[in-house]
């Protein structure tokens, strides 16, 4: 469906996508992720055709995105960050317009519209004037405009940016929905809209392709699991115990009270349910009381600073940017 090898986009001397490759197969949910400034959005528009790349191939329906861009767009629905759509005229009016424009045949524009709006959960609002609803329901009509034209693939960039929870939580509802019907790649830096929504995440940072596959292979192969351990016991009695479990490391140890909790990072592939067995048992035979014993998984958000090491100012991107709108004003 998607094929990006070796993509690169340069500004000058700056690279704001740099070597980047990665597949999208038919029918995933794909979450496109980064900190701000990481090339998300640079990497949409060369895959939608709005930019092209400086070197690299890039694919989708095993066509080239270049010399292939009226195809490609054809079978494309795309929701750009900032949703273009014309204030003055009425949801499903706008709609129909899009429609005609994106080459619906007219016996089916009234039916395409309908769907379209349902699916997007604008179909109530279709008499109201766009510009006189909230930014949730803008977002969602540029949804159901991406939704037009029943495209296989769906480009979402940054779908629920600026929308406040109850905007948020509808519009992801409104994407889940669409599963099994649309390969979708959704790009955001919003991390539990990924979480909520996405089967598999592609993470980017600076450019350049920092992890690939699902939430429970980034965690099992990339970010630390701990182990926690609370005994009631004095501190030194508690660190003996751990140290008697082949392949601990030293725990961290905090005292609340009588209670001793016992922290410790874990290796990336042991065996945590032998590893829980067997403190359970030194627990057991030593008589101290416990009162969890429990892996702790890593959130998406601590696999996120994990990957881009904290540096999520965007500082640098930001530059980025700037000689992408220049570049742009000058075309």
């Amino acid at each position: 469906m998607i094929e990006v090898q070796q993509l690169v986009k340069a500004y000058g001397a700056f690279r704001a996508v740099d070597e980047l490759s990665f597949r999208i197969e038919p029918g995933e949910i794909v979450g496109f992720l980064g900190p701000n400034g990481a090339g998300k959005t640079t990497t949409i528009r060369v895959l939608t055709g709005y930019h092209s790349a400086t070197s690299g191939q890039v694919r989708v329906f095993d066509r080239d995105v270049l010399t292939d861009s009226l195809l490609v767009r054809s079978g494309l629905g795309y929701l750009p960050e900032n949703v273009p759509i014309y204030p003055d005229m009425r949801v499903e009016e706008y709609l129909r317009f899009r429609a005609r424009l994106k080459g619906v045949p007219r016996s089916e524009s009234k039916a395409r519209v309908g769907s379209a709006m349902e699916r997007a959960g604008v179909l109530e609002m279709r008499r109201k004037l766009v510009g006189h609803v909230s930014r949730g329901y803008r977002q969602r009509v540029g949804l159901a405009d991406a939704l037009v034209s029943d495209p296989p693939l769906l480009i979402l960039d940054e779908p629920t940016s600026g929308l406040d929870p109850n905007q948020r939580k509808r519009v992801r509802e409104s994407i889940r929905e669409l599963r099994g019907e649309h390969t979708i790649l959704m790009s955001s830096h919003i991390l539990a809209d990924i979480e909520a929504v996405c089967d598999r995440i592609i993470l980017i940072h600076e450019g350049r392709l920092r992890a690939d596959g699902s939430l429970g292979e980034l965690r099992q192969d990339l970010a630390q699991r701990q182990l926690l351990l609370e005994l009631r016991c004095d501190a030194e009695r508690g660190r003996a115990l751990f140290a008697e479990i082949q392949g601990m490391g030293e725990p961290g140890i905090s005292m609340d009270g009588d209670w001793c909790s016992l922290r410790a990072v874990l290796a990336p592939q042991q065996d945590m349910k032998a590893l829980q067995e067997a403190l359970a048992a030194r627990v057991r035979a030593a008589g101290i009381e416990w009162r969890a014993l429990q892996v702790e998984e890593p959130s998406l958000e601590e696999i996120f600073f994990q990957l881009t090491e904290g540096r999520i100012d965007g500082a640098v991107d930001g530059a980025a940017n700037d000689a992408a709108e220049g570049e742009e004003a000058a075309a």
